[in-house]
C-alpha cells in the first residue's frame, strides 16, 4: 500500500538525505494534512522537489516528528521487517556476550527507532519510547516471540510509567548474570528496564584496578554492579551507596548469594550529603565510583548539570586516596565527553587534586552507536588515577 508523503521545506532535507534518522518538526511542509496527520502512522518522506528520503513514522507535535525506519522505496515496514531487523541485532549479541543477558535492540542504532529491549534470560523488558513504535507493538511482539521465546515480556508504553506483562510474569526479582557474577533485577518497578547492561565492561574494568585490602566507595550503586565487581576482586571493604532501598536490598541479595555481604556495607543516604559526611570525617578510600543518573536531562540543564558533575567530582576527589582510582561516569546525553571532562577537571583542581586519565570509556557494545546520532553515545567515564 502507498503511504502518505511527508514533504521537507525546500533546503531542509540535507541532514535527513544524509543519513540522519530524524526529522524535525520545523523542517517539514506543516500543511493541514500533515498537522492532521496521526501520531506514529507510517509515512513516506520526500524532499521539497520530490526526492525520496526514506519511510517511517511521523508525529505532528513532537520537536523530533519523523524517525526513519528504512530508505528502501519498495520495502515495507511490517512484521517481516521487524523480524529481519531483530534477527540481525540478535545475531551481534549472541556474538558479544556468552550468556543470554544484553540489550537486543538499541534503537536507532539497531535500526528500529523509538524501541528498546533488553533480556534477562527468559524474560523481555521492552520501552515503547516513540508513538510510532507503539502502534507496531502487535507485529514486534511476534517477532520477539518468535525469535527468543521469552516466558513473559515487560511493556513500558509511550509516555505511561505503567508497565503490563505479556505472558507469564516473574516470580519477583529476575537473576542477572554478569562477567560470572549474579544480580537481581526488578522488572515489574525497578529503574529504566531494571539493569545496566551498558555498564558490564566498566564493571569489569574499574575491577583489574583493585587490589587486596584495598577498599572502595561505589555511589550511585543500584543494584550492586561495580561493589560485587570490587568485592570479587578482592577489595577488604566496599561501601556502596544509594537513595533507593528497594535497589539497596537488590544488592545485598546479590552479595549474600555471592558470599560478599562480610566485605559489602550498603547504605542508604543522598550521594552528595554521604560524601559531604565522609569527608569532613577525613574518611579515604583507594577506590571511589560515581555512577549517577542524568544530571542534564535537556539542554537548558547543561549549566546546572555542569555544576553538579563539577560537585560530585571535587566531592569524591576529597575522599580518594593517594595513588587512588577515581571511575566518574555521565549517562546524559546533551553533556558531550569534552563538556564532561572539563567539569571533572575543574572539580578535581577545586578539591586541589592533580591525576592523569588513565581510560576514557563508554556504553558496552550491545549499546551501539548510530553515526549521525551523536545522542545514542550517551554514556561517557573517566578513570582517573589521582596523585
Amino acid at each position: 500500500m502507498a503511504l502518505p508523503i511527508i514533504r521537507l521545506q525546500a533546503q531542509r532535507h540535507r541532514r535527513a538525505l544524509g543519513g540522519h534518522p530524524w526529522i524535525y518538526s520545523n523542517e517539514v511542509v506543516m500543511d493541514e494534512a500533515a498537522k492532521a496527520f496521526e501520531p506514529g502512522a507510517l509515512a513516506e518522506f520526500r524532499s521539497h522537489d520530490g526526492r525520496f528520503i526514506g519511510k517511517g513514522s511521523f508525529d505532528p507535535h513532537p520537536l523530533i516528528a519523523g524517525r526513519i525506519f528504512s530508505r528502501n522505496l519498495v520495502e515495507a515496514i511490517d512484521e517481516a521487517w521487524l523480524l529481519s531487523r531483530v534477527r540481525e541485532a540478535l545475531e551481534l549479541r549472541e556474538r558479544l556476550v556468552s550468556v543470554p543477558f544484553y540489550r537486543v535492540i538499541h534503537a536507532e542504532a539497531d535500526g528500529i527507532p523509538g524501541l528498546i529491549v533488553d533480556r534477562f534470560g527468559e524474560f523481555l523488558a521492552v520501552q515503547l519510547n516513540t508513538s510510532g513504535i507503539e502502534r507496531l507493538w502487535p507485529e514486534l511482539r511476534q517477532a520477539l516471540m518468535s525469535l527468543l521465546k521469552p516466558r513473559g515480556i515487560y511493556v513500558q508504553k509511550f509516555a505511561n510509567a505503567q508497565r503490563f506483562v505479556e505472558g507469564e510474569a516473574a516470580d519477583g526479582p529476575v537473576e542477572v548474570s554478569e562477567n560470572g557474577l549474579t544480580f537481581y533485577a526488578d522488572l515489574a518497578g525497578g529503574q529504566k528496564t531494571g539493569w545496566y547492561f551498558d555498564q558490564r565492561d566498566n564493571h569489569a574494568l574499574v575491577a583489574r584496578y583493585v587490589r587486596s585490602q584495598d577498599n572502595a566507595l561505589d555511589l550511585y550503586t543500584h543494584a550492586g554492579g561495580f561493589a560485587l565487581h570490587a568485592a570479587r576482586a578482592g577489595a577488604a571493604q566496599v561501601v556502596a551507596v544509594d537513595s533507593s532501598e528497594p535497589a539497596l536490598q537488590l544488592a545485598q541479595t546479590a552479595a549474600e548469594r555471592g558470599g560478599y555481604a562480610a566485605q559489602c556495607k550498603f547504605v542508604r543516604a543522598d550521594v552528595f550529603e554521604e560524601l559531604e559526611r565522609r569527608s569532613a570525617a577525613k574518611e579515604k578510600f583507594k577506590i571511589v565510583v560515581a555512577d549517577p543518573p542524568a544530571f542534564v536531562k535537556s539542554r537548558k540543564d547543561l549549566t546546572s548539570g555542569g555544576k553538579g558533575y563539577r560537585k560530585l567530582a571535587r566531592l569524591c576527589a576529597q575522599v580518594t586516596a593517594q595513588q587512588g582510582i577515581l571511575f566518574i561516569a555521565s549517562c546524559s546525553h546533551n553533556m558531550d565527553l569534552p563538556g564532561f571532562t572539563e567539569q571533572v577537571a575543574a572539580g578535581l583542581a577545586e578539591a586541589g587534586r592533580e591525576g592523569r586519565i588513565l581510560h576514557t570509556v563508554f556504553a558496552a557494545p550491545d549499546h551501539p552507536v548510530h553515526p549521525h546520532l551523536p545522542e545514542s553515545a550517551y554514556l561517557k567515564a573517566l578513570l582517573v588515577r589521582l596523585d
